[in-house]
């Protein structure tokens, strides 16, 4: 069977010309100084037409490496974006855990790229403090139709991609995924629960007895594993939330609203520790992998994969992210969700991301690229509804289709497309998948035919999978009302960003290494547990405290 993504439509080149921008020497003002408007004139074809330019043009771009996209040079929705736009892209590139150093290195100078897409550089630092990004407004007023029609469907985009300056220096990324509002999961083996005649776990003791019992019939088997960079693979927040809420994607120190309505972290509350004391009685006896904290995604697919089905309890925002829905469909299907479990205080609650839906920093051009308009007209095929489906899923009339008359989407109302390859993570060099940019707003979502009694251990089930068991398994545990919060996104000043920009960094590494080594065991947390909270304090977490909520209470009180 098919993977699940792009297509593509040739279509002819235009001219022999190649023009080169910034990818041939990058920060070179001279040799990336803009167009004159004669120039741009005779380069430019009619705003909304394709291809973007009359003659071949170059650009740079980064780009995050995730291991179920072989090459972007040679990918497929790549080739067929320089045919239909005449723009061709030089990549550079880095692993999702060195991301953020290569981004500033670049920045701090090095030979920044044209465009930086799915991670961009610190707006407030590069953008509003040293210009280094290009403020694009007005360039998307006069180059961008289709972002300017999403902007008007949803007049959050505005608010959330404007900076403290006033200025836009980012496009946004739409997604408004029902399920990834609770992307927050844990997933069971039920195999294995039924082979022990045991339930599914509703509590933190329960859950310890299933992970013992377990390991009894099956020593060398895992009883939870996750990774330290896949999409929420981590089993510290599902666990830790049986005591107080973990914000789970957000890097240590974990901001949260705390019950007072200001902001603050969870790291050196008494909860936290309790939970950190919970996870450890885990490790001590062997239920969580060693490598949990070590391993990336593809090596938690590679445990996944091995014979026998060897993990009980996994985390991951989709299930078809650590296992492959069509190489080993029977595996899959043996995984379902377990909802929240109860700590001893009562606490029951599933972290509910309500603020999530638009990724305020997805796409940004960098002052010195010759050619802005050409980055933001090629952007802006991606919020049309082609554009969107092209990207994610691959090509019309192979891999999917615009939806005939009669069909039903997944809320019940007609359907706008219909999907026609299954969905598999594996490897793969059609297209972008989840690292573009795209236009998913909820309606969009919901708007994908489906049929009666589909079989949603299937690869085609996956969006109905993972509908059911969010719905089923999460949305009735909200966060308790007065208690800890998600915080929206909040946005420092260059000067906020520049007070803190070494205190984050030495307050998140010092924050994550304690809380694997109390885990682990390696930290005992009953006799050292004051010294890490003045250890936290001497990294000056209470500053780092009062400048988000300084800015927390300019945005939003």
């Amino acid at each position: 069977m098919k993977k699940r993504w792009m297509k593509w439509l040739a279509l002819g080149l235009m001219g022999s010309l190649t023009l080169t921008a910034c990818s041939n020497g990058g920060g070179s003002k001279e040799a990336n100084a803009q167009l004159t408007e004669e120039e741009k004139n005779a380069l430019y074809t009619e705003v909304g037409t394709y291809p973007i330019t009359n003659e071949p043009i170059t650009m740079t771009m980064f780009q995050r490496i995730v291991p179920n996209i072989i090459d972007y040079s040679t990918n497929e929705f790549t080739k067929y974006m320089e045919e239909k736009t005449n723009i061709t892209w030089k990549f550079e590139s880095a692993t999702s855990d060195a991301v953020t150093e290569k981004i500033n290195l670049l920045m701090a100078g090095g030979t920044p790229p044209d465009v930086f897409i799915f991670d961009t550089p610190d707006e407030a630092k590069f953008g509003v403090k040293e210009g280094l990004l290009l403020p694009i407004e007005d360039l998307i007023e006069e180059n961008m139709p289709n972002y300017k029609k999403a902007m008007e469907e949803v007049p959050a985009i505005k608010g959330r991609t404007t900076a403290t300056d006033g200025h836009i220096y980012n496009i946004a990324t739409v997604n408004q995924c029902y399920h990834c509002t609770y992307a927050q999961k844990m997933w069971v083996n039920t195999m294995w629960l039924e082979k022990m005649g045991m339930d599914v776990p509703t509590t933190t003791e329960e859950f310890k007895e299933v992970c013992r019992k377990f390991l009894e019939i099956n020593p060398k088997g895992v009883a939870i594993a996750g990774s330290n960079d896949g999409w929420f693979q981590d089993p510290t927040p599902f666990l830790m939330n049986a005591f107080i809420l973990d914000p789970g994607y957000d890097t240590d120190p974990k901001l949260v609203l705390n019950p007072e309505g200001n902001v603050d972290v969870i790291v050196n509350k008494d909860e936290y520790k309790e939970g950190l004391k919970f996870l450890n009685e885990l490790y001590e006896m062997g239920a969580i992998y060693e490598g949990t904290f070590t391993q990336n995604s593809g090596q938690l697919r590679n445990l996944m994969a091995q014979e026998g089905e060897p993990v009980l309890f996994v985390p991951a925002g989709t299930i078809s992210d650590v296992i492959d829905s069509v190489s080993n469909n029977e595996t899959y299907r043996h995984y379902k969700t377990i909802a929240p479990i109860e700590g001893a205080s009562g606490l029951r609650q599933a972290t509910y991301y309500k603020h999530a839906g638009i990724g305020a920093t997805s796409f940004a051009i960098t002052k010195d690229c010759k050619y802005p308009e050409a980055a933001l007209r090629w952007i802006d095929y991606m919020f049309t509804l082609e554009g969107t489906l092209t990207s994610q899923f691959g090509f019309e009339g192979e891999d999917w289709k615009y939806a005939e008359e009669g069909q039903v989407g997944l809320d019940g109302r007609p359907a706008t497309y219909e999907i026609l390859t299954a969905y598999s993570s594996e490897p793969q060099n059609k297209d972008w998948q989840d690292v573009g940019v795209s236009y998913r707003t909820a309606d969009m979502r919901m708007g994908a035919a489906t049929e009666e009694g589909r079989d949603v251990g299937s690869p085609e089930g996956i969006e109905e999978l993972l509908l059911q068991e969010t719905k089923n398994n999460y949305e009735p545990y909200p966060q308790p009302e007065g208690n800890y919060d998600i915080l929206p996104a909040i946005k420092l000043t260059a000067e906020e960003s520049t007070e803190i920009q070494t205190i984050s960094v030495e307050l998140e590494k010092y924050a994550e290494e304690m809380r694997v080594a109390f885990i682990s065991g390696t930290k005992d947390i009953d006799a050292e547990w004051d010294d890490y909270i003045k250890g936290l304090e001497k990294l000056q977490l209470s500053k780092y405290i009062e400048v988000y909520n300084n800015a927390y209470t300019r945005q939003y009180k």
